[in-house]
Protein backbone atom coordinates (compact mmCIF):
# COMPACT_ATOMS: atom_id res chain seq x y z
CA UNK A 1 0.00 0.00 0.00
CA UNK A 2 0.77 3.48 -1.46
CA UNK A 3 -0.30 6.52 -1.11
CA UNK A 4 1.47 8.89 -4.25
CA UNK A 5 0.93 12.62 -4.82
CA UNK A 6 2.39 15.75 -4.21
CA UNK A 7 2.06 17.40 -0.55
CA UNK A 8 0.85 20.38 -0.86
CA UNK A 9 -2.03 19.55 -3.03
CA UNK A 10 -5.57 20.08 -1.26
CA UNK A 11 -6.84 16.68 -2.49
CA UNK A 12 -4.14 14.88 -1.26
CA UNK A 13 -4.19 16.84 1.97
CA UNK A 14 -8.01 15.62 1.98
CA UNK A 15 -6.88 11.99 1.18
CA UNK A 16 -4.54 12.18 4.16
CA UNK A 17 -6.61 13.51 6.59
CA UNK A 18 -9.04 10.85 5.52
CA UNK A 19 -7.02 7.73 6.16
CA UNK A 20 -5.15 9.59 9.45
CA UNK A 21 -8.72 10.16 10.65
CA UNK A 22 -9.54 6.59 10.08
CA UNK A 23 -6.37 5.03 11.82
CA UNK A 24 -4.97 3.64 8.70
CA UNK A 25 -1.12 4.48 8.28
CA UNK A 26 0.29 4.22 4.94
CA UNK A 27 3.58 5.41 3.31
CA UNK A 28 3.30 8.27 1.33
CA UNK A 29 5.28 9.10 -1.42
CA UNK A 30 6.00 12.72 -2.79
CA UNK A 31 6.15 13.17 -6.51
CA UNK A 32 8.06 16.34 -6.06
CA UNK A 33 10.20 15.07 -3.11
CA UNK A 34 11.04 11.69 -4.62
CA UNK A 35 10.24 11.68 -8.27
CA UNK A 36 8.16 9.05 -10.26
CA UNK A 37 9.35 6.48 -12.08
CA UNK A 38 8.52 4.85 -15.68
CA UNK A 39 7.54 1.95 -13.83
CA UNK A 40 5.05 3.56 -11.67
CA UNK A 41 3.78 5.36 -14.92
CA UNK A 42 3.21 2.05 -16.21
CA UNK A 43 1.53 0.01 -14.17
CA UNK A 44 -0.95 3.10 -13.00
CA UNK A 45 -1.28 3.73 -17.03
CA UNK A 46 -2.22 0.12 -17.44
CA UNK A 47 -4.44 -0.06 -14.90
CA UNK A 48 -6.20 3.08 -15.67
CA UNK A 49 -5.47 4.24 -18.81
CA UNK A 50 -3.13 7.32 -19.65
CA UNK A 51 -6.11 9.47 -20.26
CA UNK A 52 -7.28 9.29 -16.74
CA UNK A 53 -3.77 9.90 -15.44
CA UNK A 54 -3.07 13.17 -17.19
CA UNK A 55 -4.83 15.95 -15.14
CA UNK A 56 -6.16 18.75 -18.00
CA UNK A 57 -7.64 20.53 -15.44
CA UNK A 58 -4.58 21.53 -13.64
CA UNK A 59 -2.40 24.24 -13.32
CA UNK A 60 0.67 22.28 -15.48
CA UNK A 61 -1.22 21.23 -18.48
CA UNK A 62 -2.84 24.96 -18.76
CA UNK A 63 0.61 26.11 -19.16
CA UNK A 64 1.24 23.66 -21.85
CA UNK A 65 1.55 25.26 -24.83
CA UNK A 66 -1.08 23.71 -27.56
CA UNK A 67 2.03 22.28 -29.48
CA UNK A 68 2.77 20.60 -26.02
CA UNK A 69 -0.65 19.46 -25.21
CA UNK A 70 -1.35 18.25 -29.01
CA UNK A 71 1.71 15.86 -28.46
CA UNK A 72 0.21 14.12 -25.83
CA UNK A 73 -1.48 11.89 -27.82
CA UNK A 74 -0.86 8.13 -26.83
CA UNK A 75 0.69 6.41 -23.71
CA UNK A 76 4.04 6.65 -24.13
CA UNK A 77 3.84 10.40 -24.70
CA UNK A 78 1.93 11.04 -21.77
CA UNK A 79 4.28 8.79 -19.75
CA UNK A 80 6.87 11.16 -20.92
CA UNK A 81 5.27 14.11 -19.99
CA UNK A 82 4.33 13.04 -16.23
CA UNK A 83 8.09 11.73 -16.08
CA UNK A 84 8.96 15.44 -17.14
CA UNK A 85 6.24 17.10 -15.35
CA UNK A 86 5.05 14.72 -12.21
CA UNK A 87 2.43 17.72 -11.10
CA UNK A 88 0.33 16.90 -13.88
CA UNK A 89 -0.54 13.47 -12.87
CA UNK A 90 -3.55 13.39 -11.59
CA UNK A 91 -3.40 12.74 -7.53
CA UNK A 92 -3.90 11.32 -5.66
CA UNK A 93 -2.68 7.88 -6.86
CA UNK A 94 -3.79 5.29 -3.83
CA UNK A 95 -2.17 1.98 -4.54
CA UNK A 96 -4.26 -0.78 -2.30
CA UNK A 97 -4.56 -4.49 -2.34
CA UNK A 98 -3.34 -4.88 -6.15
CA UNK A 99 -5.59 -2.06 -7.42
CA UNK A 100 -5.33 1.81 -8.12
CA UNK A 101 -7.41 4.48 -6.84
CA UNK A 102 -7.15 7.67 -8.74
CA UNK A 103 -8.72 11.20 -6.89
CA UNK A 104 -9.64 10.97 -3.51
CA UNK A 105 -13.58 9.66 -3.11
CA UNK A 106 -14.47 9.12 0.60
CA UNK A 107 -17.34 6.80 -0.23
CA UNK A 108 -14.81 4.78 -2.48
CA UNK A 109 -12.22 4.70 0.42
CA UNK A 110 -14.73 3.74 2.89
CA UNK A 111 -15.43 0.42 0.74
CA UNK A 112 -11.78 -0.08 0.55
CA UNK A 113 -11.42 -0.04 3.88
CA UNK A 114 -14.26 -0.82 5.14
CA UNK A 115 -14.76 2.05 7.35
Amino acid sequence: MRLCGISNCDTVRKARAWLAGNGIEIPFHDFRKSGVTREMLEEWTGKLGWEALVNRKGTTWRQLDEAGKAGVNSRESAIELMLEKPSVIKRPVLEVEGRILLGFDEREYSETFKK
